[in-house]
């Protein structure tokens, strides 16, 4: 997938190219993936993320909303599935159920690696 370039590829496929960069004990926001990937909203990062399968390589765990929390979700234990998963890569919550984005926050993808599928790297998020 990394040789295959994706500047002209469908945004879901460029939503999951991105994800995929996030390494794990690192969290992006929603719409810090979208200004990445241009061209969607944090919204559609979301849905993108929820139409994935269970089997799924994309990371979709790691990415929470700009309030540094687990988006709820619908029916289901999708929330304390992602909580988990996020604990078990060493990310911590808080009192509020916050992850400290400075702490865990991704600063975003390789710049050369975005510069060749055509992304636009965006400064982390701080939730200080």
């Amino acid at each position: 997938m990394d040789d295959e370039s994706l500047v002209n590829a469908p945004v879901q496929k460029r939503i999951y190219a991105v994800v995929r960069q996030i390494p794990p004990g690192r969290v992006a926001t929603y719409g810090q993936i979208a200004a990445i990937v241009g061209g969607c909203t944090a919204r559609m990062v979301g849905y993108a993320l929820a139409a994935l399968p269970p089997e799924t390589d994309v990371p979709w765990q790691r990415v929470i909303n700009r309030q540094g929390k687990i988006s709820p979700r619908g029916a289901g234990d999708g929330s304390l599935r992602q909580r988990l998963l996020l604990e078990a890569e060493g990310i911590a919550f808080d009192q509020a159920h916050r992850v400290d984005l400075g702490r865990f926050g991704w600063q975003g993808p390789d710049w050369a690696w975005a510069a060749r599928h055509g992304f636009v790297p965006v400064p982390a998020p701080d939730n200080r």
